[in-house]
């Protein structure tokens, strides 16, 4: 049985350059994944990284302990609410850089209760895409300006599972996205849904701006012991063990499970990227793994008029 999770050979405190200058924004970046990419990241010199988030007791720790080991680099944590749209991105406004190099779109909910956002979105898709989006689309001018200047290198990626193959059978059911979507293995449709999403749009994004000089591409970083893991019901955690078990695959400790989104955000080279690629850890191009739904044109234009309708209202 072929191992899914297994890894090329990466390692960062090698691979990743000097990173001098460099302005990076992780979203979710208190705990979990984020909070070690942003160690991990701060070890290379940036110039500035910005991180979002909801608990501030956990971001000033993150703060003070890159102040103590990287006092060069400057950090700074914005709150950002992800149940609402209008929050985002008055929080986006927080973002005073004249550059940003890197966004990682790493925060993210798993089979969390059905319910709805302050906006009426099933959460999962308001949370893990359409708050995303909207970062996305208020920090695409400084992204852009970025990308325009000498020897740039500018990325965004946004963080998906391979939980994807659970989404609906129509990809996203648009017709019930302003409900809770309950009903049987209501939360694995609902959380694969949204991760379709992410592969889907930023597949869209990287065609909308295929002139802009960014790479846009959507990276699973391997299952991890995370507070995302940890929290959800056992019925649903029994089921995701399960579920890579006969992938062939375990669970990774965050210092593993970070290696996919440091390679895509600094590890690779810039020639190395497929603009609008998915990536199994670590850096393995794998659209040949995506479905007709995961690969449809159709599917990505619609997803991609809902959701620039959706940010227009706010």
């Amino acid at each position: 049985m072929p191992n899914l999770e297994q890894f090329v050979d990466f390692n960062p405190e090698k691979e990743i350059p000097n990173l001098h200058g460099k302005v990076i924004f992780i979203t979710g970046g208190t705990s979990g994944l984020g909070r070690a990419s942003v160690i991990g990241l701060a070890k290379h010199d940036p110039a500035h990284i910005y991180f979002s988030g909801r608990n501030s007791e956990a971001a000033q720790e993150l703060i003070r302990e890159v102040q103590t080991e990287h006092p060069l680099v400057q950090t700074t944590f914005i709150k950002m609410d992800m149940t609402s749209l209008a929050s985002v991105k008055k929080a986006c406004g927080e973002f005073v850089n004249d550059r940003l190099d890197v966004l990682m779109c790493n925060a993210g909910v798993m089979f969390i209760p059905p319910g709805v956002s302050s906006d009426g979105f099933e959460l999962h898709f308001a949370i893990n895409h359409l708050g995303h989006a909207m970062i996305i689309n208020e920090l695409l001018p400084v992204l852009r300006k970025t990308a325009q200047l000498p020897n740039s290198d500018v990325r965004v990626m946004s963080l998906t599972s391979t939980a994807w193959k659970s989404h609906p059978k129509d990809g996203v059911t648009f017709s019930t996205l302003r409900t809770p979507q309950k009903g049987f293995m209501g939360a694995l449709l609902r959380y694969g849904q949204s991760k379709l999403a992410n592969i889907v749009y930023a597949a869209e994004l990287a065609r909308r701006h295929a002139d802009s000089g960014i790479k846009f591409i959507s990276v699973h970083p391997g299952a991890s012991h995370t507070p995302l893991t940890t929290r959800p019901p056992l019925h649903l955690k029994l089921l995701v063990i399960i579920v890579l078990w006969l992938m062939g695959a375990t669970f990774m400790e965050e210092d593993k499970g970070r290696l996919s989104q440091l390679w895509a955000a600094a590890g690779a080279k810039k020639e190395q990227l497929t603009n609008g690629g998915f990536y199994m850890p670590v850096g393995r191009l794998s659209d040949d793994r995506l479905d007709e739904t995961a690969s449809s044109p159709e599917l990505a234009k619609n997803l991609w008029t809902y959701t620039q309708d959706v940010l227009s209202k706010f």
